[in-house]
């Protein structure tokens, strides 16, 4: 034991070296030969952004421009200050493009007035009508006007809030715009993207971005000057956010007015014109460009939003070069780690390594250099479990079967419908207990959370469990999971979590080396995990209350997956009604949570799980 961790130990120290040895090659690489400027560019209304332009000393060829979007500071700051890398990974530095990075309007030194995931305009009227599309498409016009060396082409990328400013600039692109890559883009705050899923507010999430990304800023701002973020103490999220109570408390406490967004998301409880006039999807309509959407299914912030950011660009625009990567991957794996393993589970390749070579370099080369050949796939997408990279031509396959696997008596998991004339699970959920998101004592939302193992919460008795049989062969799970579920509860709302879990046999032997010790024999690996907000069953816009006691359907979509179970495994179903800190609490009675609920209104609520032949519960699966 003491030879392993010692061997880990100096592991961990060489690759550290290495890390810094490459960064520190990039570095020198980088001021040796790029010169880098910084401009105002104006737009169309005369606000100017503030844009950091690296151009290649190399003067004897043309270079397109790579861009990049966003909120989060393009720092440093000065002409002579230098990034320590350049573009989307490590492999574009010493590719020759012209690396532009731009605070967008209204953030850190750019002018103007930021407004989240700004509304696009499809039929603007006059030059002070403005989005992220015309000011993508003016900074664009800018560059080809007042850079030398262009050769006429621009590319756009970005992950998370980035990527929605590279999927905003695709209605209406610049015909300079040749390619974009939104990576894990913020879509749709309401139905599935960071703060809120199917309509229950992800708590921990929002109050821990707007508590320093909400922040109104006096004016042009760099960080060494920036407002300090609210100040709070929360050494577990799960403490923390049960002394809190009920959610109007976080603004009576911490936040007050100051922070405009907070308001917005607990002033906009439905799916109103607020967050519809905020869905990018609809505007994705005539898109030129050539598109590569790429996403991580373990991502906790934005797996639905490059799933959903691809089938809007699929639906609309048969035509369009448009292209889907999948990897096993956290949010921004694909380029902040190798991707050969997540949380406890490995993948036995380094699979962003693989990504970076063989897709992200060759998309933008070919597009904006007409260099080398992209000949991906409509789909590339890593399938966990078996660990293997597999090439579709649509997405979700149309080699698949849909089958239903049903919720059974006694715990039971099969693709056979049941035949009891009556069977019910019962259980009692208190929201003053709820049901933890992950083990353990978390201070902060972790990202390992999408994976880990969920034998903590099988033990409670307000989580039911159903399971099938030791699997006899590999079956391989692809594409959306609906959960189909017939249920009822004394109260007159209820949140549904509904999990589905890779159970290991229980000699599974651990990875080596394995230096946190986690026991896999028996390992439930979480593949996929999402909540509803059950008032919204019927219509995200008018929410209605459950009649106490009366068996009534909640069906919902889960986010994609691509998970081979292995012969020996089992397939594993969780369902609960709470999942707390990282969604708040429902009350378990019909109202607007965010304004009315106060701390005496969280009750506990008896629910039925129905699985006989009549109100039968089951998850729609696509089998490969």
């Amino acid at each position: 034991m003491v030879k392993l961790k010692l061997s880990s130990f100096l592991l961990f120290f060489f690759f550290l070296g290495s890390s810094f040895a490459r960064q520190n090659d990039d570095s020198l690489y980088i001021k040796e030969h790029y010169t880098k400027i910084e401009r105002y560019i104006p737009m169309r209304d005369g606000v100017k952004l503030f844009t950091a332009i690296y151009i290649p000393k190399d003067n004897t060829k043309k270079y397109p421009f790579l861009i990049n979007r966003t909120p989060y500071t393009v720092a440093p700051y000065g002409e002579d200050s230098y990034k320590s890398t350049l573009g989307p990974d490590p492999l574009f530095i010493r590719e020759g493009f012209i690396f532009v990075y731009q605070d967008v309007r209204g953030k850190w030194m750019s002018e103007g007035v930021y407004e989240d995931i700004r509304p696009h305009i499809g039929q603007k009227k006059g030059p002070k009508q403005i989005d992220e599309s015309s000011d993508t498409y003016d900074t664009i016009d800018w560059l080809l006007k007042n850079i030398d060396g262009n050769n006429g082409k621009a590319g756009l990328y970005g992950i998370s809030y980035p990527g929605f400013y590279s999927t905003a600039a695709l209605p209406g692109a610049h015909p300079a715009l040749k390619a974009v890559s939104p990576q894990a883009p913020v879509t749709d705050w309401f139905r599935g993207d960071d703060f809120h899923h199917n309509g229950a507010f992800f708590l921990t999430d929002a109050f821990n971005f707007y508590s320093s990304f909400g922040v109104p800023r006096p004016g042009p701002v760099t960080p060494a000057n920036a407002p300090k973020r609210v100040k709070f103490t929360m050494n577990d999220n799960y403490g923390f956010f049960m002394q809190v109570g009920a959610l109007k408390h976080i603004k009576e406490r911490y936040f007050g007015d100051s922070i405009r967004f907070w308001n917005d998301l607990t002033s906009h409880g439905t799916l109103d014109t607020f967050w519809q006039a905020r869905e990018i999807v609809r505007h994705l309509v005539d898109v030129k460009p050539a598109v590569m959407v790429v996403g991580g299914f373990f991502d906790a912030e934005d797996t639905y939003g490059a799933l959903h950011t691809y089938k809007a660009i699929e639906k609309h625009n048969p035509q369009a070069d448009n292209r889907l990567v999948m990897g096993p991957w956290f949010h921004g794996a694909w380029v902040r780690s190798k991707g050969d393993s997540f949380g406890d589970i490995q993948f036995g390749q380094e699979t962003s390594t693989w990504y970076q070579k063989k897709l992200e370099l060759p998309f933008f080369n070919y597009h904006l250099k007409g260099v080398g050949a992209f000949d991906a796939a409509e789909a590339t997408i890593f399938v966990t479990g078996s660990n293997e990279w597999k090439e579709f031509n649509t997405w979700p396959p149309k080699e698949t079967i849909t089958r239903e696997l049903y919720l059974q008596a006694g715990g039971k998991l099969n693709f056979n419908k049941p035949t009891e004339e009556q069977s019910f699970d019962e259980y009692i959920s208190d929201p003053n207990a709820p049901v933890p998101y992950q083990e353990g004592v978390n201070q902060t939302r972790s990202r390992e959370y999408m994976i880990d193992d969920q034998r903590f919460a099988s033990k409670r008795p307000d989580v039911k469990v159903y399971q099938s049989e030791v699997l006899t062969e590999d079956i391989t799970l692809v594409g959306p999971l609906l959960a189909k579920l017939n249920v009822s509860t004394s109260g007159t709302d209820a949140d549904y979590v509904v999990k589905l879990i890779d159970v290991y046999p229980d000699d599974a032997a651990a990875p080596e080396p394995h230096p946190k010790g986690v026991v896999m024999g028996g390992y439930q690996m979480l593949v996929r995990g999402e909540v509803f907000r059950g008032k919204f069953r019927n219509s995200f816009e008018k929410p209605v209350p459950f009649t106490p006691g009366e068996i009534t359907e909640v069906n919902y979509t889960l986010p994609d997956i691509a998970h081979t179970f292995k012969k020996g495994h089992r397939i594993m179903i969780q369902i609960q009604n709470s999942w707390f800190p990282l969604v708040d609490r429902n009350p378990q009675k019909f109202m607007d949570i965010y304004k009315d609920a106060s701390d005496e209104d969280f009750q506990k609520a008896t629910h039925r799980i129905y699985h006989d032949q009549n109100h039968s519960s089951s998850i729609t699966v696509g089998v490969l």
